[in-house]
């Protein structure tokens, strides 16, 4: 499994928001949020449109897909 990049802890951070905050709105545990921000984790392309969601983005601008 390649690890995914994110934009999300700089965009929770812009937000103010801690990965306990994101992780409620978006109905996940904060160790979610953890694994995710770290790449250890793929989300599935619904939390991965809530979290788009939630911090004003787009999922293409969230996720950083390298090839």
């Amino acid at each position: 499994m390649i690890p995914l990049k994110t934009r999300i802890r700089e965009l929770r951070t812009k937000f103010n928001l801690t990965q306990e905050d994101l992780a409620k709105k978006v109905g996940v545990r904060r160790e979610t949020i953890v694994f995710i921000e770290k790449g250890d984790y793929n989300c599935s392309i619904l939390l991965a449109r809530a979290l788009a969601k939630e911090l004003k983005t787009t999922i293409d601008e969230l996720f950083i897909f390298d090839a």
